[in-house]
């Protein structure tokens, strides 16, 4: 073996989407281990692939270890999977779609945990991320010890936006395959299509790759060249598959025979085999990729074609711009079907030109080519390991207690199967058995509603059937909704019949919210239509609702709608509308020493300062913001011990502004208030501390309370309905089961964002 070829390292762990998962992430992740592993005879390869669906891949034996994308837990095992298995350096492939958790944040769960070099390869790097991708992205650029980028734009992305040491970036293109320079004749008989000029996009199929452009193109193409044939090559992405079908491949061979060139167009619908691809390329006269976003920082199929010596015709996204620049392509405006077809005719036509173009593509695809790129890796690989033995990372096999996050219970739904029937889910129950005689709440089924979503969004939705358990709580919301006077009936007794017209207005302001969830968070097209429905049906009468707490649970539901409907103006003026009552509502009642909304704490107290957080941040307005953060410091400072646990405003009384605050009974919602309030409050202002308050409210459950039991029932999977003076409340009812689930749910999501000390 040569000398060039030799490396200290004894063994990498390549960690991304990995072959025969259909997608670009997981061709690049398999050909760069694959490449690495043949330049290298020395050196031990294997990968960690992320699975989409829950039976996997036929993966081959490269793979040793697979994570389901959404199960935080596999993280942390893939993590002790590989410390305990020699890996020297760990390459991983970053893109925020792959992994689970809020902006894929699942991955820092199994990054935080290694203890070797991390060098991590950025598909994606966005120039103006929400805050949550950029924390996500900031977590990751510093357990990483190099970051790998493939264009001198994401270079300067993540020096500029991301303030990251030019000396920690290492520029290495997309790898591709080593191909001749061969004239596309010498490939078309392959396909058929011998005597005509061949025009190609390839990749796989989504709504975003602008492929109608270039049938719209065809017309004037074919005045000049009739024998010219588009060549659409590529299965429908799975993700958009399942999702849509093949709506947007059917739209485009309708739009082809509409305008005629229904002949001139060939839908290769399969995901191909390397060799395959590439006599696909080869018979190519031109290569287009007419795709619709600016903002894409590298693709690979434009890089196999300009290493194959093509000529290209393309859309000026990022990677484009940077690739086709000094005549090695051409650049054609987004969504431009007439320049297209102009650019097409020019480079047919020029056929001197064309060749020279091809040229200049193919001589800097020799940069390119895998060998190359593998031993570029290589040297990122032995210069992280060098960087880590210069500054050590302080990473112990085994954490103190005080170093590490506590340990969350296993989520456990069998209680709330329990309570849950055809209709819903039932109010109460005596110990941990139904209680018919109060019935169903609406209250109760859009808490249970929301706690679904939370499911959904933490992965564990298709384990536990939450679909099924979702459909059922918004099957009871739609139930419970009363289109007369556009507001939420509350309680139906046993028998099903009504009790009330109208419900109360923290049942109308619960329902929003969890109707929010829904429109913010689900997947499911069908529960986001049902209800969308429902959200716009219900929305205008949340602002004649009289009590404070219903516009802040309404406030939340509202921030969750525009977290994907953000354009939509009504509901717009009804959260400014909501939180101006709010801030007024504070301005009228706080003074320093009592910086509270109303001259006595009750229930659901931090669900106001988090609904001023919320609106804050989406308004940009400080006030909201400085008034929700002074006033849950003040609401934490009033609910904690002497000794520092977390003891809630009793029930049995409230606290009144100027008396004694009552200390029992203690109720569970208030620990799941505060959960909630402190872990936003967190996210605004990256205040560990914040995450602390967050913790000790739900250790509460966990038996740090006053009284030291717990009120969580791992038995059951249900929460006691309360702390007395004496004794826990041993009745697990709705709303306790479902403020702990909530709580724990939140916290299992946030903890694969955070590792605080």
């Amino acid at each position: 073996m040569d000398e060039a070829n030799s490396t200290s390292l004894k063994r990498v762990a390549f960690i991304g989407n990995y072959l025969p998962r259909q997608c670009g992430i997981a061709t690049f992740t398999t050909d760069l281990c694959e490449a690495v592993a043949a330049e290298y005879d020395d050196l031990s390869c294997l990968a960690v692939a992320i699975n989409d669906i829950p039976e996997g891949y036929p993966y081959p034996e490269r793979v040793r270890f697979e994570i389901p994308e959404k199960d935080l837990s596999a993280y942390r095992l893939a993590a002790d999977f590989l410390n305990t298995n020699f890996v020297d350096v760990v390459s991983l492939q970053h893109e925020y779609g792959i992994f689970g958790g809020p902006a894929g944040s699942h991955v820092l769960s199994l990054l935080c945990d290694l203890r070797m070099p991390i060098v991590t390869t950025l598909h994606t790097i966005l120039p103006e991320p929400e805050p949550k991708y950029r924390k996500v992205m900031e977590e990751l650029i510093d357990v990483s010890d190099r970051l790998v980028v493939m264009t001198e734009r994401s270079v300067e992305f993540l020096h500029s936006i991301y303030k990251v040491p030019r000396e920690k970036i290492d520029l290495i293109p997309h790898g591709i395959p080593d191909v001749s320079f061969v004239d596309a004749n010498f490939y078309k008989d392959h396909f058929g299509v011998e005597g005509k000029q061949v025009l190609l996009t390839f990749g796989l199929l989504s709504p975003n790759k602008g492929i109608e452009n270039v049938i719209q193109a065809l017309p004037k193409i074919l005045e000049r060249y009739p024998n010219v044939v588009y060549l659409v090559l590529g299965a429908t992405h799975p993700h958009v598959l399942r999702h849509d079908g093949e709506t947007y491949r059917l739209m485009l061979e309708r739009l082809a025979r509409e305008i005629g060139v229904a002949d001139n167009v060939i839908f290769y619908n399969r995901f191909v085999s390397l060799p395959e691809l590439l006599e696909v390329i080869g018979e190519a006269d031109i290569y287009i990729t007419p795709y619709l976003n600016p903002a894409q920082i590298v693709s690979g199929a434009l890089a196999y074609s300009v290493g194959a010596g093509k000529a290209v015709i393309s859309t000026p996204y990022w990677h484009a711009e940077e690739i086709l620049a000094d005549g090695r392509g051409l650049l054609v405006p987004f969504g431009d079907p007439s320049s297209i077809a102009c650019r097409v005719v020019e480079t047919l036509d020029n056929e001197v030109e064309r060749h020279a173009m091809r040229k200049r593509a193919y001589m800097l695809g020799r940069e390119m080519i895998w060998p190359r790129v593998a031993g570029r890796y290589m040297e990122s690989f032995e210069r992280a390991r060098v960087d880590r033995a210069r500054s050590p990372r302080s990473v112990v096999a085994v954490k103190s207690l005080n170093k590490r996050p506590g340990e969350l219970p296993i989520l456990k739904l069998d209680h709330l199967r329990h309570l849950t029937d055809d209709t819903g889910i039932i109010q109460h129950a005596v110990y941990t058995v139904p209680d018919y005689d109060h019935g169903y709440a609406t209250d109760d089924n859009a808490r249970a509603l929301a706690a679904t979503v939370l499911l959904e969004e933490s992965g564990l939705g298709e384990r536990v059937d939450g679909r099924g358990l979702s459909s059922r709580y918004l099957a009871f919301l739609w139930h419970a909704f009363n289109p007369d006077n556009g507001r939420f009936r509350n309680f139906l007794p046993y028998d099903r019949r009504w009790l009330e017209e109208k419900g109360s207005d923290d049942s109308h302001g619960r329902a929003l919210w969890a109707l929010g969830m829904v429109l913010g968070r689900s997947s499911d097209d069908s529960l986001r239509g049902m209800a969308g429905r429902l959200f716009s049906q219900a929305l205008p009468a949340a602002l004649e609702l009289l009590s404070p707490r219903a516009w802040a649970f309404a406030l939340i539901g509202i921030y969750e709608y525009l977290e994907r409907y953000l354009g939509d103006r009504a509901v717009q003026s009804a959260q400014e509308e909501l939180s101006g009552k709010l801030l007024d509502l504070y301005r009228e009642n706080s003074s320093e020493e009592w910086p509270w909304f109303e001259h006595r704490l009750t229930y659901s107290n931090a669900r106001l300062p988090q609904a001023l957080l919320l609106c804050g941040g989406r308004m940009n307005c400080s006030e909201m913001m400085d008034v929700g953060l002074k006033s849950l410091k003040w609401l934490c400072e009033v609910q904690r011990a002497e000794n520092g646990h977390f003891v809630p405003i009793g029930s049995n009384g409230w606290y009144e502004r100027g008396g004694e605050r009552t200390r029992f009974d203690q109720q569970p919602l208030e620990a799941t208030a505060t959960v909630s309030a402190c872990l936003e409050a967190y996210a605004v202002t990256d205040d560990k501390g914040w995450y602390r308050e967050a913790s000790t409210a739900f250790e509460w459950f966990l038996g740090r309370n006053d009284l030291g039991l717990p009120l969580y029932d791992p038995a059951s999977g249900g929460c006691r309905d309360g702390l007395h003076p004496d004794r826990a409340n041993q009745n697990q009812g709705a709303e306790s089961t479902l403020a702990f689930l909530t709580a724990l749910l939140e916290m299992r999501l946030i903890d694969g964002v955070i590792h605080p000390v």
